[in-house]
């Protein structure tokens, strides 16, 4: 069989996936949500004071301004030679998750009428284009960070490499989320990201209805690994489950279920050993905003991120300390932590990404501030967002968030952030991100 063959006939196979993932977003957004809720695992007991759904409303002016702020990171640090947008200002590559929170930050910006219809086309056009000629690690999927000068691929400080340094699952299927949006809302895009998708070999990130990642073993073979702890996991599943891929187990919230008591709250947390098994289980805020500000939740994840919530907000109530952890950049080294609800037994644990405490650095995030009032719009999270609203620059966009210790800001300022704020805002305005139908004007 000639190669041109095999590419047509993969091309074909990805097109009818991509109308099954249309169809799929198509029958979510018809069901109700008792629908949704049959379709979960039972035996997870419902919080009684479940709060509904906040009904859209139009931004009002201070809104508006904070998300001007935002989109003013993207206007700096998207290059203009590959049309893909820096993780953190002034330092040229991103992940794939970074390389998301832009095209989701584009697609938000463009629901406010923050940019106009050319704007919005040009630059998805050009972000399209360049993910469909990166360099694929193992010529498989894409390596976990690339330049964004050139596409090299690059490790986690920006230096080149030309074997990669491996693949996530997890990132790749946050990218997802806005390929399908493009798909599913901008038809005009829709041939592109489609594209994008096709030189994928998608058969590889699941196994067994798990997810796996890629690394680069220390005798330079490249081993595959289980990815994704409680949350994470769930919320990667969605998409991945759209593509036709089984991730049963991953999308199963009780296969390694465990709760912690933190304020009288019962908070989800993955039961698998970090010290047999090397990941940790990082409590945060991010995977469940962020299932809820684009999915909408399933019954499941529902029930966690108002745990996870509610024991941030219990925390205020008890010590007076304004709490929005999750996973952030910071200005100092490590320059990244996870500022958790709980984790590796200990509740209100900031550690590194390999679980070394480094309490000093836990931070109020704004992205999680933002995130929460969105989905929640009470009392607290109205008050954690305005003890925000000074941590930004106009000419730079949102920093990260306070540090809890000092007072003072964090000022890293990078593409989730902004790219979450963006978001958050559009779910005040216009709901969540999937099922919603195209407009005329791709708006």
């Amino acid at each position: 069989m000639s190669g041109n063959l095999v590419k047509a006939r993969s091309s074909i196979i990805f097109i009818l996936a991509v109308i099954l993932s249309c169809w799929a977003v198509w029958e979510i957004e018809q069901h109700s949500s008792m629908s949704l809720a049959a379709a979960q695992p039972a035996g997870i007991q419902r919080s009684a004071d479940l709060p509904a759904a906040k009904p859209v409303r139009p931004l009002n002016d201070q809104e508006r301004q904070w998300a001007q702020a935002a989109w003013k990171y993207f206007e700096a640090n998207t290059h203009p030679d590959t049309g893909l947008a820096n993780s953190v200002a002034g330092y040229p590559a991103a992940t794939m998750w970074d390389t998301a929170s832009y095209l989701l930050g584009l697609i938000s910006a463009r629901r406010l009428d923050l940019v106009g219809q050319q704007e919005f086309d040009r630059r998805m056009a050009r972000a399209l284009e360049s993910l469909g000629r990166l360099p694929l690690f193992d010529n498989a999927l894409p390596n976990k960070s690339y330049s964004t000068a050139d596409l090299a691929m690059v490790d986690y400080t920006g230096k080149p490499t030309e074997k990669g340094i491996g693949w996530s699952a997890i990132d790749l299927g946050r990218l997802l989320v806005p390929l399908n949006a493009v798909v599913w809302q901008y038809p005009r895009h829709a041939a592109a990201a489609s594209r994008v998708l096709a030189r994928w070999d998608t058969s590889r990130l699941a196994r067994d209805g798990e997810l796996f990642g890629a690394l680069v073993e220390p005798e330079g073979n490249v081993g595959v690994v289980q990815e994704g702890r409680l949350g994470y996991e769930q919320y990667a599943a969605h998409t991945f489950a759209l593509m036709g891929l089984d991730v049963a187990r991953a999308a199963d919230p009780r296969q390694h279920l465990a709760y912690a008591d933190v304020f009288g709250v019962q908070i989800p947390y993955d039961s698998r050993d970090p010290k047999k098994l090397g990941a940790h289980q990082f409590v945060v805020s991010e995977p469940y905003m962020l299932d809820g500000l684009e999915f909408g939740w399933d019954s499941h994840l529902r029930e966690f991120a108002w745990r996870v919530f509610r024991a941030q907000q219990e925390r205020f109530r008890r010590t007076g300390v304004l709490t929005a952890v999750s996973e952030d950049h910071v200005d100092q080294a490590p320059y990244f932590v996870y500022n958790t609800v709980f984790s590796d037994g200990k509740a209100w644990n900031t550690v590194t990404e390999k679980g070394e405490p480094v309490p000093k650095l836990r931070t109020v995030s704004v992205k999680a501030a933002f995130a929460w009032h969105a989905l929640y719009g009470n009392e607290y999270t109205a008050r954690l967002v305005e003890s925000l609203a000074d941590l930004q620059d106009p000419d730079k966009g949102w920093y990260a968030g306070r540090y809890e210790e000092t007072g003072q800001p964090n000022k890293s300022v990078n593409a989730n952030t902004n790219g979450i704020v963006l978001e958050s805002l559009a779910y005040i305005a216009t709901g969540k991100l999937l099922g919603r139908a195209a407009a005329a004007d791709g708006k």
